[in-house]
């Protein structure tokens, strides 16, 4: 199976221009012919799950277009999405604002979706995807130090209930790269994909480890790739990998037993 996550930034580009004629009035163009590229692009990796961050569903920003469902129909994929915010959000009730999400698409089979929610930070989402042999989380962490590590704590509780194998990713926000979450990898039980600590922001001049694919047990990593696009101010990050199915069948060989 393929991985692709990509924080997009609402499809409004990257470059000088961005912070014309203020420092990030870029936030308010989004432009159809970037998200087109995105779209084109991630079709010819033709990944079977993807993770997008800062998806636009369809304010006067995007021309009232809904990004994560534009892309999915280009990829024949199945869609979900939510705003970041938190349901109790006064964000909820601002224009564009309220618009802004993070979401999944997916070829396979899926058994559903779940939202849940940090309780701190401003950017709340976590969105867990059950497949048929894999659960994956998908999170935007705080820009403060302090709010990630709570949320960390939070993620690695949500962890721990899931019985299938696990992959957590999204854009994390730690400017120390893989330092700052080694003892939430650690106690989760996730290594991550990108074992060289490859930079993916800003994505002209790659320096900081921002984005991450990690995975527990029962996943085998088959390959892991970070293109160089710059579509958005962060690269996408592409993971294949393949599920162990003896680790799979464990859990429900177990409640057999028991049962």
């Amino acid at each position: 199976m393929r991985l692709l996550v990509y924080n997009i930034r609402y499809a409004t580009g990257t470059g000088p221009a961005f912070h014309l004629p203020v420092p990030g009035a870029g936030y308010l163009r989004s432009s159809h012919q970037i998200l087109e590229r995105i779209t084109d692009f991630i079709a010819e990796r033709d990944p079977d799950i993807v993770g997008l961050i800062e998806v636009d569903t369809g304010s006067i920003r995007s021309g009232m277009i809904n990004q994560a469902e534009f892309i999915a129909s280009h990829l024949a994929h199945f869609s979900t999405y939510q705003c970041k915010y938190g349901e109790d959000s006064l964000n909820q009730f601002m224009p564009i604002v309220r618009k802004q999400a993070n979401a999944f698409l997916a070829a396979p089979r899926v058994h559903g979706e779940r939202f849940h929610y940090f309780e701190t930070g401003i950017k709340k989402l976590i969105i867990e995807l059950e497949l048929d042999d894999v659960a994956v989380f998908l999170v935007h962490l705080s820009l403060k130090f302090r709010h990630r590590h709570y949320q960390l704590r939070h993620l690695h509780q949500l962890v721990r209930r899931q019985t299938k194998p696990v992959i957590v990713a999204g854009d994390f926000n730690t400017f120390w790269g893989e330092h700052e979450i080694y003892l939430f990898m650690q106690a989760a039980g996730l290594r991550s994909a990108n074992i060289a600590g490859l930079p993916s922001y800003p994505s002209r001049w790659p320096r900081k480890e921002l984005d991450f694919i990690l995975y527990g047990q029962g996943i085998v990593s088959k390959g892991f790739d970070i293109p160089t696009v710059p579509l958005s101010d962060h690269l996408p990050l592409v993971f294949d990998f393949e599920v162990d199915p003896d680790f799979v069948r464990a859990p429900a060989v177990e409640a057999a037993a028991k049962a």
